[in-house]
């Protein structure tokens, strides 16, 4: 579904590449990490597999069709939906309006946005009781779960995770590795997460491991 091909990145202010070709593809129904210290490019590759930066060299693909060919706008819109380590929430929307506006924002009438966020929250592990909710009166898990809902409100089949559990004690962030996981093998996502975590490149299905800008290991661990 996503491909990285020979993709290479130097900042504008260097002359050596952060990113050395690397290359690899992500498939849904498949659970991902990327893992490495600090500094050897994890998050930067991340920006460029969400549009956010593009390849000084090389080529990302989506369903074949490379993304410099297409409408970056519509591709991370559509394609491509973000979870991040800080939850982003929207303080003074609760966790319903925190997930159906992404929807109302693309034309979707408020009601049947209301009901598909509902249906969204339900997914991720957020009853009802919680839905009418603000951000600060949810757990940490909680307002990830709701993060985590409001991306796929989106309808994109990949979601990029940086370092979604770093915020989170042991239990919740174990809880919030099994939700991304359950999207990916029974719920047909392809889920990447960018983590320092080895209990969370543990359980993954495929470990990239990255080393001065490119991949040296990439196994599956099951």
């Amino acid at each position: 579904m996503l491909k990285l091909e020979n993709v290479c990145y130097r900042y504008k202010s260097s002359t050596e590449n952060v990113l050395k070709n690397v290359s690899a593809d992500f498939f849904v129904g498949e659970f991902y990490s990327i893992v490495g210290p600090s500094g050897v490019g994890k998050t930067t590759l991340l920006s460029i597999m969400a549009g956010l930066d593009k390849p000084t060299e090389g080529a990302v693909y989506i369903h074949g069709k490379k993304l410099s060919d297409i409408n970056l706008n519509t591709y991370r819109r559509e394609e491509i939906s973000m979870v991040f380590q800080s939850f982003h929430l929207f303080p003074l929307l609760t966790a319903l309006e925190n997930t159906s506006y992404l929807l109302e924002a693309r034309g979707v009438k408020r009601k049947e946005a209301e009901t598909r966020a509902r249906e969204l929250l339900n997914l991720v592990g957020i009853d009802e009781t919680k839905h009418k909710r603000y951000p600060a009166n949810l757990s940490g898990g909680e307002q990830q779960r709701v993060a985590i809902a409001r991306s796929l409100s989106t309808g994109a089949r990949v979601i990029l995770a940086d370092e979604p559990t770093g915020n989170l004690d042991t239990a919740n962030g174990d809880a919030i590795v099994s939700l991304l996981k359950n999207l990916a093998h029974n719920e047909s996502y392809c889920v990447i997460v960018v983590t320092h975590n080895p209990e969370i490149a543990a359980t993954s299905d495929t470990v990239l491991r990255m080393s001065d800008g490119a991949f040296i290991v990439s196994k599956n661990e099951a």
